[in-house]
C-alpha cells in the first residue's frame, strides 16, 4: 500500500516542479494525475499554481509587446506623472 501511496502522491517540491513544467510542456497522464491529486489535499501548492499562472501569462503578454510600444507606454506614464506633480498657477 505504501508503494501505491508513493507513487500517487508529491512532496510539494515535486509538485512545484511539474507546475512550473506543464507551462512548457504537456505533463504525461501520470503526472498530471500526480498534480491533480496532490493540489486536492494542498492549499499551498493550489495557491502557487494560481500564482504562477498569473505571472506566467503576465511575462507572455509583456513579451507580446515590441520593445517600442513597451517605451512609449513608460514615457506616457512618466508624462503623466510629472504633469500631475507640476503646480498649477
Amino acid at each position: 500500500m505504501k508503494k501505491i501511496a508513493h507513487l500517487i502522491m508529491l512532496s510539494c517540491r515535486k509538485a512545484t516542479e511539474l507546475i512550473e513544467k506543464q507551462f512548457v510542456v504537456k505533463l504525461t497522464l501520470k503526472e498530471r494525475v500526480q498534480l491533480k491529486m496532490h493540489k486536492s489535499i494542498c492549499d499551498a501548492c493550489t495557491a502557487y499554481e494560481k500564482q504562477s499562472r498569473f505571472l506566467n501569462d503576465l511575462l507572455k503578454e509583456q513579451s507580446s509587446s515590441t520593445p517600442d510600444q513597451i517605451i512609449k507606454q513608460e514615457n506616457e506614464a512618466l508624462k503623466a506623472n510629472l504633469l500631475k506633480q507640476l503646480p498649477l498657477d
